[in-house]
């Protein structure tokens, strides 16, 4: 089996591939305080709780978005199963051109991203990538990254309202029974959910159009599900498009090597 970890801001996401079917994925909270040696034991445990038996997992590979958790997750992978993870970064072979001044500057997720959707729409894409921050990220008809865009999270965005604005309530991020709220929850939530909605669809209309050809728009990440199905834009939700890259690019790094 393949295990491919994703480590983004707020979560960290590990999945278990056999052949090329997700069977298994876990999601737990970023914490740069809990070492390896914790990781490991935690991530053997939920193995073992769904009957996952020791010494399947024979690959690993590894995207990261936070630097100070990389080395704790490549530590984790040896310590747990013994193994070296592929990590994603400068010298893994995408088999995607970076049509960006600074290819190294690029988050590990939003190449990973690319080379997933690209390899199920085959033709010209644009994901849309609801996590921390939202990233937009363009791929041309040929293959090639395009470059993107990136906007503060809708989380992100909700929690500036909450906390500076001392009479607003929290409320939680969903879909008012209407745009026009009759109270304050309601007025909130058509802010936070519509407007995002509404600058989705805005980039996306910017981004087709600078880019002088039709894109499929795919979207992914935690509120995908909230904000897709009342978007005029995208067209498909992927919740494990991440994951499925990191096998992708493995396959491919995996097959090189030999």
């Amino acid at each position: 089996m393949l295990l491919v970890i994703d480590v983004g801001n707020t979560n960290i996401v590990f999945g278990l591939f056999s052949g090329d079917k997700l069977t298994h994925q876990f999601r737990v909270e970023s914490s740069r305080g809990r070492t390896s040696d914790e990781y490991a034991v935690f991530l053997r445990q939920l193995l073992a709780m769904h009957g996952v038996p020791e010494g399947a997992v024979k690959g690993a590979a590894l995207a990261s978005v936070v630097p100070p958790l990389t080395e704790p997750m490549c530590a984790l992978v040896t310590k747990a199963f013994g193994i070296e993870a592929m990590v994603v970064g400068p010298g893994i072979r995408t088999g995607m051109a970076l049509l960006v001044d600074t290819p190294r500057e690029v988050g590990a997720d939003r190449i990973v991203n690319a080379v997933a959707a690209f390899e199920k729409v085959q033709g010209p894409v644009i994901v849309v990538d609801f996590g921390t921050a939202t990233t937009f990220d363009c791929v041309t008809p040929k293959g090639e990254y395009a470059g993107g865009v990136i906007c503060p999270g809708i989380q992100i965005s909700a929690d500036a309202l909450f906390t500076r604005a001392a009479k607003l309530p929290r409320v939680e991020i969903a879909k008012p029974a209407k745009v026009v709220g009759k109270n304050t929850v309601h007025s909130m939530q058509s802010g936070i959910v519509y407007g995002y909605v509404a600058l989705v669809d805005g980039l996306v209309d910017r981004l087709v159009e600078e880019l002088g050809y039709p894109c499929h728009v795919m979207a992914t990440g935690g509120l995908a599900r909230v904000i897709a199905p009342l978007s005029r834009t995208v067209r498909e939700v992927d919740d494990e498009l991440t994951l499925t890259g990191l096998r992708i690019l493995f396959e491919r790094n995996k097959n090189e090597k030999g």
